[in-house]
């Protein structure tokens, strides 16, 4: 089953996903899946993240906000993500998903309509992140930070939610062949743990 209607998948999501404050001691979805010869960090020994998958009413479908990261990054330079990132202390997961939503791309906190958080996902630079979906406003004009974000584009939630769309690549890794998901839209290259997530979000919601 895929993305049908906008009212079909929000009612999964109040149905299927997770209160804005459960905590996932473990990831449950991992880049291992599809690598199962990897050697995965020892339980618990994760740098925690969160991130916000942000949708936006666009008629008959949502459309999903995603980043580019610029060239310049130290880690996953040049990358397509959601906006995210580490979890600073004192924080909880879904403070830190909204406020480096607003640091990133000018989501304002109070505006966002929290529908429910996914599974914990392992990426396999040992970051485990956490993912909060939230409905942005109409009319929501993302204001990019110059250091931190290269690009803003939106991707349809119908094409992300479609299985037939969900590809499996490889590619090698310090000198391993690693298989990872991959969703190539309108030229841009959706892939990693980005694309992991969106399959373990698909999976909770439709599989």
């Amino acid at each position: 089953m895929t993305f049908s209607t906008k009212a079909d998948f929000l009612e999964r999501a109040a149905d299927r996903l997770e209160s804005m404050d459960a905590t996932f001691d473990e990831p449950v979805r991992t880049d291992y899946d599809l690598n199962p010869d990897w050697r995965a960090p020892p339980g618990g020994v994760y740098r925690r993240a969160a991130v916000l998958v942000g949708l936006i009413d666009r008629g008959q479908d949502f459309s999903v906000l995603l980043t580019l990261r610029p060239d310049t990054m130290a880690r996953h330079a040049g990358q397509v993500a959601f906006p995210g990132g580490r979890i600073e202390p004192g924080e909880t997961p879904l403070q830190a998903a909204l406020r480096e939503a607003h640091e990133e791309v000018g989501v304002d906190q109070a505006s966002v309509k929290l529908l429910g958080q996914g599974d914990t996902y392992l990426t396999g630079s040992g970051f485990a992140i956490a993912p909060f979906v939230g409905l942005l406003p109409d009319g929501f004009v993302p204001v990019p930070h110059a250091r931190e974000v290269a690009d803003v584009f939106e991707t349809p939630l119908s094409f992300l939610m479609d299985t037939a769309n969900h590809e499996r690549h490889e590619k090698e890794y310090r000198g391993v062949l690693r298989a990872y998901y991959a969703m190539p839209h309108n030229g841009r290259y959706i892939w990693g743990a980005t694309a992991g997530i969106v399959k373990s979000l698909y999976d909770r919601l439709y599989a």
